[in-house]
């Protein structure tokens, strides 16, 4: 699975770095807000930045991050315990999304990756165009695969992604939000059987669950957005290794971090209840 927020624009002059900071506490804000599930005041915090940075495709990638992440919360997708297994993984059923906000997801996407591709075709090496355009496939592979439920749809885009995130990571290195494209790629395909992982590799995508967990730890610890998803996924990932004390630890720090956010507490009670039922003679 993936979900992708987006990165604001480097600038070189002095002038335009007092506005990068600016346009970063903004940024920053409505990510606070999304992670907090305040989804209606996030939204009007990207579309005030959509204003304030027209033709950035950073600004409508945002908003449909948004989208998605509220659906997300309505669909109870990110509850742990369909994750803890394949089984169960495999087992979830296909969700009925909101058509009008279906509808306004993709809308976002087309914006974004249309600014995109116009600012590439001025500068290939434009950071938010590619940093746009990793988060989109990122976004589109989530929809396929979580509320749709079209695996391999799900891994097209996931490629994509993975390949974008590549070329932003060759012009900025130290842009450690674009490992979790990497981290999520690798620890799903890492984790599916033998035979389907080799059918995977075939179509250009490898997996290595280790190397997935090392790169989400990299975005947990140094990314700035998409930090707190990258803990989020690195709590189901521990779940799912058996590593229920790490996994706690995450979501700890995620409560006190994002104290209107229910599901962190409801997932460190549904762990402590799983360690007490282990724990009984």
């Amino acid at each position: 699975m993936l979900l992708w927020v987006a990165l604001l624009a480097w600038l070189d002059a002095d002038a335009a770095k007092v506005d990068t900071v600016s346009s970063a506490t903004s940024l920053e804000h409505g990510f606070t807000l999304l992670y907090n599930l305040d989804f209606a005041e996030a939204h009007n915090v990207f579309q005030s930045w959509q204003k304030e940075h027209p033709g950035n495709p950073v600004g409508p990638v945002c908003e449909a991050a948004g989208f998605l992440f509220s659906e997300f919360n309505r669909l109870g997708v990110l509850e742990s315990q369909f994750y803890e297994d394949d089984k169960t993984f495999e087992a979830r059923k296909k969700q009925v999304p909101d058509p009008a906000v279906r509808d306004r997801f993709y809308a976002a996407l087309n914006q974004a990756e249309s600014q995109a591709h116009l600012r590439l075709a001025q500068n290939p090496r434009d950071r938010d165009a590619l940093f746009s355009l990793t988060l989109s496939s990122g976004l589109k592979a989530d929809y396929a695969a979580l509320i749709e439920k079209r695996n391999m749809s799900s891994l097209h885009f996931t490629k994509e992604a993975t390949a974008w995130a590549g070329q932003l990571l060759a012009v900025d290195p130290e842009c450690y939000d674009a490992h979790l494209a990497t981290g999520v790629s690798q620890y799903i395909i890492g984790s599916m059987a033998a035979p389907i992982r080799w059918l995977v590799r075939l179509g250009g995508v490898s997996g290595d669950k280790q190397k997935g967990i090392a790169d989400l730890q990299l975005t947990a610890e140094r990314g700035h957005y998409l930090a707190p998803f990258a803990r989020i996924l690195l709590a189901i990932a521990y779940v799912r290794e058996k590593d229920k004390p790490r996994a706690r630890a995450l979501l700890v720090s995620l409560r006190a971090e994002f104290p209107q956010n229910p599901l962190f507490d409801q997932e460190i009670a549904r762990l402590d209840t799983q360690s007490l039922s282990g724990n009984r003679p």
